[in-house]
């Protein structure tokens, strides 16, 4: 059986998937028992005997897409997980099949042409300086004087979070890399950060306990007039931050943090400042929404995942620095089959990040920006903030549900009267009954329902479906 005749049966499911998904015929999520699907899939069987036949690769598909969950669908409401525009897909196609591993440019040109142009895309809407294109323009600028960005594409905002942070790190403490940690270091971050910023601040040695926690008011947004306070008390216990994490917005209910105002802060006193944008900083491409990034452009890291609201298929997430200095020195590596003199007409990415071999994640994002352009994602993005709104005015009149905040992004938390282990079970008996699927969060110590609305089928019709939903729901439950 040729490629040809295997990838149009795969693309002719695909579709029928897409289409139904779309028009809310199928169930938004089924998860059958594990072992279950192990055996219907028949994999012990097909890896034994190879040669799957072209019937076998068409049924095989089709049990796979019937339990995956339909991000397509109007109805799907849980994470922050794009629903991936066609365009993207097929991208991520081409790089699936050609596997250029483009850390260095000589394997992957194409790739490698993209992401950097792309890099400076990104650069341009924070308003930080694009890099130079050659080698003797960067001469140019640093003949000059001339202070540009840098960044990298990387898969998922986690890694995005712990290269910056090491980054950070690297200026605080520049001898780290050779001889570990000094005993001072420390974290300055909202409470309501992203795991993953907790989380690299263990993995690169600074831990939990020195990880200081800036005041927030009751919508979870950091207080700009009690950061001083947390401050002394960090230099007061002898520490000194790596960095002040930022969120942009904030994950649990999409709250943005007063950059500007931090951001002065973290001139005043010398500290690096990073900002976590992997969901919001989309806002920037909006003109109507990109005021709630006010003062990004004083950060020296930022956050953005692509596969969030650009609608790019997981994972493509940019990691920006205002100074391409900060990213090009974080790192120190010997391989002699890397890193040598060589004829270079392009640019290796290797240095930058975390990853040794790296795919290509520029095609998916430009192919998705190809089809849509800035005004098209713009529109999305505003138009999926905009029922988030409408949903948070209509869900919060009900006398029976109160809303955690006003949501200034797509993401709204809400719940019904009762205890928070009703919130919990109404939410089983949804996902059980695959009708509707949203997540759950603990916000202020009182746990909501949370809906993030990233399909561009929702609309508002199923909020009222969903709200009558959680109502039949509470009643049987009583």
């Amino acid at each position: 059986m040729s490629f040809v005749t295997k990838a149009n049966i795969v693309v002719n499911a695909l579709n029928k998937h897409d289409l139904q998904a779309k028009a809310g015929k199928s169930k938004v999520i089924v998860m059958p028992p594990i072992e279950e699907l192990i055996s219907d899939f028949n994999l012990d069987f097909h890896i034994k005997n190879g040669k799957m036949s072209e019937k076998d690769l068409a049924q095989f598909v089709e049990k796979y897409l019937f339990a995956t969950t339909k991000l397509h669908h109007p109805s799907y409401l849980a994470h922050q997980v794009a629903p991936p525009h066609y365009a993207g897909s097929l991208g991520a196609m081409i790089d699936g099949f050609t596997n250029n591993a483009m850390a260095i440019y000589e394997m992957g040109p194409a790739a490698a042409a993209i992401e950097y142009f792309l890099i400076n895309w990104f650069l341009e809407k924070v308003g930080w300086e694009p890099s130079p294109v050659t080698l003797e323009e960067e001469k140019e600028d640093a003949r000059k004087g001339h202070n540009f960005g840098g960044g990298i594409l990387t898969h998922g905002g986690s890694i995005a979070n712990l290269t910056a942070m090491i980054a950070a790190r690297n200026r605080v403490a520049p001898d780290a890399w050779d001889n570990g940690n000094p005993p001072d270091l420390a974290l300055l971050a909202p409470s309501g950060c992203h795991y993953s910023i907790a989380r690299a601040a263990s993995i690169i040695g600074v831990g939990q306990k020195a990880i200081y926690h800036l005041q927030v008011d009751k919508n979870g947004a950091v207080i700009p007039d009690k950061l001083q306070i947390v401050y002394d008390q960090l230099k007061n216990d002898g520490k000194r931050p790596i960095a002040l994490t930022a969120n942009a917005c904030s994950t649990a209910v999409g709250i943005y943090d007063p950059l500007d105002e931090i951001g002065d802060f973290c001139e005043e006193n010398n500290i690096w400042f990073h900002v976590d944008g992997a969901h919001g900083a989309s806002a920037l491409l909006s003109q109507k929404y990109k005021y709630l990034l006010k003062g990004i452009e004083k950060a020296d890291s930022l956050t953005w995942d692509a596969h969030k609201l650009m609608q790019v298929p997981t994972l493509c997430a940019a990691l920006l620095f205002r100074d391409h200095n900060s990213i090009d020195t974080a790192f120190k590596q010997e391989a002699s089959y890397l890193f040598h003199k060589k004829e270079q007409p392009g640019f290796d990415f290797i240095h930058r990040t975390i990853e040794c071999t790296k795919a290509g994640l520029g095609l998916k994002l430009f192919m998705v920006l190809a089809a849509l352009g800035e005004k098209g994602l713009s529109e999305y993005i505003e138009d999926r903030v905009e029922l988030t709104l409408k949903a948070y005015e209509y869900i919060d009149n009900l006398p029976e549900f109160t809303c955690s905040v006003k949501p200034e992004s797509n993401i709204l938390c809400f719940r019904i009267n009762g205890k928070d282990d009703l919130q919990i079970k109404i939410r089983d008996r949804l996902i059980a009954e695959g009708d509707f699927y949203l997540s759950t969060t603990s916000f202020n110590n009182v746990r909501y329902l949370r809906i993030v609305i990233m399909s561009p089928e929702t609309t508002f019709d199923e909020i009222k479906k969903l709200i009558k939903s959680i109502k039949n729901i509470q009643s049987k439950l009583e």
